[in-house]
C-alpha cells in the first residue's frame, strides 16, 4: 500500500502501537506441547516436532508446485492443456515417497510407544483413584504401611464465585498434592470409584483414564525437582472443571522425610481412634470437614442446595445408626457419595457430631472414632 501526505503518520503511528501488543499476545499464548521432565515425555514431543515439520514440508513442497505450475503452464501463456490417462513414473513416485516418509515417522514412534506401555521395575507403585470431585493417593510399599490421602481442589469459594480475583494457579491447585522422588520410576495405578475420569499431567507426559472396575497402568520418571499440574481430562460430571492435579517433586531425601512423616501421622491417627473426645472438639474438628466435604452440596449454613437440608434434617436429628448409614455408604442413585472410604474414622465421627448439633439440630450427641469403627465392622 502506498500512503502519502497526512494519511501516513497517524496509520503507522497506530501500526506501531498495535504491533506490539499482537506480538505479545502470541507470546502469551503457547500452541505447542507441554515440556516435559520426563526423557520419554521429551522423545514424545520430538516425534511430535518430527511429523510437525515432515508436513510443514510436504504442504509447502506441495503448494509451491501447484502454484508453480499454474502460472507456468497457464492458458494466459499460450499453453494448451495435454490429455494423458497414466504416468507409470509419477504413480510409482507418490506410492514410494509417502511409504518411505510414514516408515521414517513410525519407526521412532514404535520405539517411543514400547517404552510408555513398559511398567515394568519401578521403583515405588502409588494407586490413584478418581472421585467425584477429588483424587485419592495411596502409596503401596513393601512394608504394607500404606500412606493414603485425598487430593482436593483449594482455590477459595470467593474466587470461582467472582468475589475475588482469580489467583495464580486458578482452579489449579489442592490441599494434598502428590509427592513423589526425583529421578524414580513410579508406576501409577490408575482407577475410578464412581464415573470415568482421566488422570493427566502434561508435564510427566501422562494421560490415563480412570475406569472403574478396571486397573490401568501408566508411569513417569521425573528428572527435575518442582510443582507440576494437570487436571482431570474426562467430562465426569458438573464439577469436572474442579478436580486439579498437583504434583510436587522432591528430591529422595525430601521426599523420604516426608513420606515417614506421613506413616507417623497415620499411625497417630490409628491411635487416636480409640480416644474419646468432648463435644467441643469433635464439633470444631466436624465444622473443618463439613466445609471442606460437605458444604458444596449442603450449603455452608446447612440450608441445602444440590443436596438436602441439614438444618432440621430427619437424618442429622433422627437414629444415629440411620444417620452414619448415609454419611458412610452414602445413598445409592443419588449424589451423596460414601464418605466411609474417604474421610478417616475420625473425621467421619466429628463430621456426624456436628451435623447433629450444628445449624439449630442442637441435639447435645457427639458420635466417637471407635462408634464410627465398630459400625463398619459390623456391616
Amino acid at each position: 500500500m502506498y500512503l502519502k501526505g497526512n494519511f501516513a503518520l497517524p496509520v503507522f503511528a497506530v501500526l506501531s502501537l498495535i504491533t506490539p501488543n499482537i506480538w505479545a499476545n502470541l507470546q502469551r499464548f503457547e500452541t505447542n506441547m507441554t515440556p516435559s521432565i520426563t526423557d520419554v515425555g521429551k522423545e514424545i514431543y520430538d516425534i511430535h516436532m518430527l511429523v510437525f515439520w515432515i508436513c510443514v514440508a510436504t504442504g509447502v513442497g506441495v503448494f509451491l508446485f501447484m502454484l508453480y505450475t499454474i502460472i507456468k503452464y497457464r492458458k494466459g501463456n499460450g499453453h494448451e492443456p495435454s490429455t494423458f490417462h497414466e504416468n507409470t513414473a509419477v504413480e510409482i513416485t507418490w506410492t514410494v515417497v509417502p511409504f518411505i516418509i510414514l516408515c521414517a515417522m513410525a519407526w521412532p514412534a514404535s520405539k517411543t510407544l514400547i517404552k510408555i506401555y513398559d511398567t515394568s521395575e519401578a521403583d515405588m507403585d502409588v494407586l490413584v483413584t478418581g472421585y467425584q470431585w477429588k483424587w485419592k493417593y495411596e502409596y503401596l510399599t513393601d512394608e504394607g504401611e500404606n500412606v493414603a490421602f485425598f487430593s482436593t481442589l483449594s482455590t477459595p469459594q470467593d474466587e470461582i464465585n467472582n468475589v475475588d480475583a482469580k489467583g495464580e494457579h486458578y482452579l489449579l491447585e489442592v490441599d494434598n498434592p502428590l509427592v513423589v522422588p526425583v529421578n524414580k520410576k513410579i508406576r501409577f495405578l490408575v482407577t475410578a470409584n464412581d464415573v470415568i475420569h482421566s488422570w493427566w499431567v502434561p508435564a510427566l507426559a501422562v494421560k490415563k483414564d480412570a475406569i472403574p472396575g478396571f486397573m490401568n497402568e501408566t508411569w513417569a520418571t521425573p528428572k527435575e525437582i518442582g510443582i507440576y499440574r494437570g487436571q482431570c481430562a474426562e467430562l465426569c460430571g458438573k464439577d469436572h472443571g474442579f478436580m486439579p492435579i498437583v504434583v510436587d517433586v522432591r528430591s529422595e531425601e525430601d521426599f523420604n522425610a516426608w513420606l515417614a512423616a506421613e506413616q507417623k501421622k497415620a499411625a497417630d491417627i490409628k491411635e487416636l481412634t480409640s480416644k474419646t473426645f468432648t463435644l467441643k472438639e469433635l464439633y470444631d474438628q466436624g465444622e473443618v470437614v463439613y466445609n471442606k466435604a460437605c458444604a458444596a452440596c449442603h450449603g455452608m449454613k446447612g440450608e441445602g442446595g444440590v443436596g438436602k437440608a441439614i438444618a432440621g434434617s430427619a437424618i442429622a436429628m433422627g437414629a444415629i445408626n440411620t444417620h452414619m448409614e448415609v454419611v458412610i455408604n452414602g445413598v445409592p442413585g443419588s449424589a451423596m457419595q460414601a464418605f466411609g472410604n474417604q474421610l478417616s474414622d475420625i473425621e467421619s465421627a466429628a463430621v456426624l457430631t456436628f451435623q447433629r448439633n450444628a445449624f439449630g439440630n442442637n441435639m447435645n450427641e457427639t458420635i466417637q472414632p471407635i462408634d464410627v469403627f465398630n459400625f463398619k465392622q459390623g456391616q
